[in-house]
C-alpha cells in the first residue's frame, strides 16, 4: 500500500499520533494510540518470549536511561558518535550526507528493480539471478553503485569530509527540496542529547539521554553474571528507550528522535565469535519469516563501514515502501564495550573460566532490532486492499491489516448481530466477559454488522465472534476468519480454548 496511505490509516485507526498535534507537533515524534500501543507491546512481548523464556541462558535486564558521563566516554560516543551535517545554501535544509548519496545509489538500483520486472513479464521461465548476472545494462549501473558505495565507505571510515563531499558534488547530487547543487562543507554533528543531573556542591553535572541501549548492559556484566550464575555463553536482553538527536529525521517512524530498542548482547569465549555470528543471523532471519514476512522483502546487507567496535556487521533489511531498509543489527562487538569499560573505571570486567582456569574479558555478538521499525515493517507487510464478496453476493472494496495473530492488537471481537436487541446484546456481554480475561477482545454493537467486521478488518483483529437469535436457541457462536473470510459455528463452552489454539498456534 501507499505510504500516504499507510501514515493516514495510522491516524484513523488510533495507531499513532503527532506528538503535541494541537501545538502543530514536534518533529519526529510520535505518540501510540489505543491500537499502537497494543500491537507495540505485543511486538516487545514477542520478542522477549523468543529471546528470553525460549532460551536457559538468556537473561534479562531493565537499566535506567541516565548513565555516568564516563559510559559514553568509554564507548567513544562522546569523541565519535557524529553523522557527517551538509546544508543547502538556497533552501537552507540540512542533510545528511552519507544519506544524499545513498539514496543516490537507491536511485540506480531502482532502475535495476525496474528492468527485472519488465524482464519478468516477457518470460515465463524467468531466471532472475541470471538475468541480473548477464545483462549489460544490469552489470554496468551495478559497477558504479559499488564504486560509489566504495568510496563513500572509505571516506566514513577514515573520516574524510572533503571526499564526501567531493562526491555529492561529482554525481551533481541535488537538495530535493529546491533542485540547488549549492552546498556548504560537510562538517561532523553529534547525536547525543544532553542535559543536567542538578547541582552538586554549586557545581552542575552534564549527563547524556542514551542514544544505546546496549551500554547498560556492559556495565551491569558482571552483576547479572554472578547474580545468575551464568556460563559463557549467555545473553543479556533489554527493551528501553533510546534518544538520538537526527540531523534529518523523517519517513514517519522510520527514524525518530525518540525511539525504542530491543537489544540482546550474548557473551562468548574469544574465538568463537563468528561461529555465534553466523549462528544469530540465521536465527534472527527465521524469527522475522515466523512473523510471516515474505522471505523476498527480507535481505542480508552486509555493512561496507564498519563501527570502531565491531569486526563483523550486517543489517537484516526490510522492504519499506520507501525501499530495502536496516530493520535489524547482527555485530560482532569483539571485547571492545567490556575493556574500554574495564580501564576508565578501573574495574575488572573479567569472566572466570571454570573449564580453562583462567580470567578473560569476554567477546560479544550482538542483535538490535528498532521495536518502532518493525511495527512500521508490520503496518507495511501487512496492510492491504483487496475484493470480497459481501453477503447478497456483490464484490466490494476493503481494507484489511493482516497481522500475525500473536501481535494483533485486539485478538477478537464479540458482536451481537443487532444492538437493539436486549437479549442478544446480554448474550454478547456474558460471551465478551468470559473472553477478557484470557484475551483481549473488543465488543462492538454500533452499525451494521457488515460495516462491524470491516472496522476490525482494518485494525488487524483475526477473529470476530457473533452472537445472532440461533445462539439463544442452541448456545452456539459464530466466529469469522480475518483472512479466509471462512465462518464456523462453536459451541461457547469451547470457544476459549479453539480461539486459543488458533491465537497461540
Amino acid at each position: 500500500m501507499d505510504f500516504k496511505n499507510i501514515i493516514s490509516h495510522c491516524k484513523e485507526y488510533g495507531f499513532i499520533f503527532q506528538s503535541s498535534e494541537i501545538y502543530d507537533g514536534l518533529s519526529a515524534v510520535y505518540d501510540y494510540g489505543p491500537n499502537g500501543v497494543e500491537l507495540k507491546n505485543n511486538i516487545k512481548n514477542y520478542w522477549w518470549k523468543s529471546m528470553v523464556q525460549m532460551h536457559q541462558n538468556i537473561v534479562g535486564l531493565d537499566a535506567a536511561i541516565f548513565m555516568h558521563p564516563k559510559t559514553w566516554k568509554a564507548s567513544g560516543h562522546v569523541d565519535a558518535f557524529n553523522d557527517p551535517l551538509i546544508d543547502n545554501k538556497d533552501s537552507k535544509k540540512r542533510y545528511r550526507a552519507d544519506v544524499l548519496i545513498e539514496d543516490y545509489i537507491a536511485k540506480i538500483e531502482a532502475k535495476n528493480d525496474k528492468d527485472v520486472q519488465k524482464a519478468k513479464k516477457r518470460f515465463d521461465d524467468f531466471d532472475e539471478a541470471m538475468f541480473r548476472s548477464t545483462n549489460g545494462r544490469i552489470l554496468e549501473r551495478q559497477k558504479k553503485m559499488d564504486e560509489i558505495a566504495g568510496r563513500l565507505a572509505k571516506a566514513m571510515s577514515s573520516g574524510d569530509l572533503g571526499d564526501i563531499k567531493a562526491q555529492i558534488e561529482e554525481l551533481e547530487i541535488a537538495c530535493p527540496v529546491s533542485g540547488s547543487k549549492n552546498w556548504t562543507d560537510v562538517r561532523q554533528f553529534n547525536l547525543m542529547f544532553s542535559t543536567q543531573l542538578g547541582n552538586i556542591a554549586g557545581e552542575e553535572d552534564k549527563l547524556y539521554l542514551r542514544p544505546e541501549t546496549a551500554q547498560g548492559i556492559f556495565v551491569n556484566f558482571l552483576n547479572v553474571q554472578k547474580s545468575t550464575r551464568q556460563k559463557l555463553p549467555f545473553g543479556i536482553a533489554q527493551i528501553g528507550k533510546a534518544f538520538r538527536n537526527e540531523i534529518v529525521a523523517r519517513q514517519f517512524i522510520f527514524r525518530m528522535r525518540e525511539f525504542e530498542q530491543m537489544e540482546m548482547q550474548f557473551f562468548v569465549q574469544p574465538g568463537s565469535e563468528m561461529k555465534w555470528y553466523e549462528y544469530w543471523k540465521e536465527t534472527r532471519m527465521k524469527w522475522h519469516q515466523s512473523l510471516g514476512t515474505p522471505i523476498d522483502k527480507l535481505r542480508f546487507h552486509d555493512h561496507d563501514n564498519l563501527a570502531h567496535y565491531a569486526n563483523a556487521a550486517v543489517d537484516i533489511q526490510f522492504q519499506f515502501p520507501f525501499g530495502f531498509k536496516e530493520l535489524e543489527g547482527i555485530h560482532s562487538r569483539t571485547d571492545f564495550d567490556l575493556t574500554q569499560h574495564q580501564e576508565l573505571s578501573g574495574r575488572k570486567l573479567q569472566y572466570f573460566d571454570p573449564e580453562l582456569n583462567e580470567n578473560y574479558v569476554p567477546y560479544v555478538v550482538e542483535t538490535s532490532i528498532g521495536c518502532d521499525r518493525m511495527f512500521l515493517a508490520m503496518l507495511s507487510n501487512g496492510l492491504q486492499e483487496e475484493t470480497v464478496p459481501d453477503a447478497d453476493g456483490k464484490e466490494s472494496t476493503r481494507t484489511v491489516l493482516k497481522l500475525h495473530p500473536q501481535l494483533a492488537p485486539s485478538k477478537c471481537a464479540v458482536l451481537p448481530l443487532l444492538k437493539n436487541k436486549e437479549e442478544l446484546t446480554k448474550a454478547a456481554r456474558d460471551v465478551y466477559d468470559s473472553l477478557k480475561l484470557s484475551f483481549n477482545c473488543q465488543y462492538d454493537e454500533k452499525d451494521a454488522i457488515g460495516r462491524r467486521y470491516r472496522r476490525q478488518d482494518a485494525v488487524g483483529t483475526p477473529y470476530c465472534v457473533t452472537i445472532d437469535f440461533e445462539t439463544l436457541e442452541d448456545n452456539c457462536v459464530t466466529i469469522r476468519d480475518r483472512d479466509t473470510l471462512s465462518q464456523e459455528r462453536v459451541k461457547i463452552e469451547d470457544l476459549k480454548s479453539l480461539l486459543f489454539k488458533k491465537i497461540e498456534g
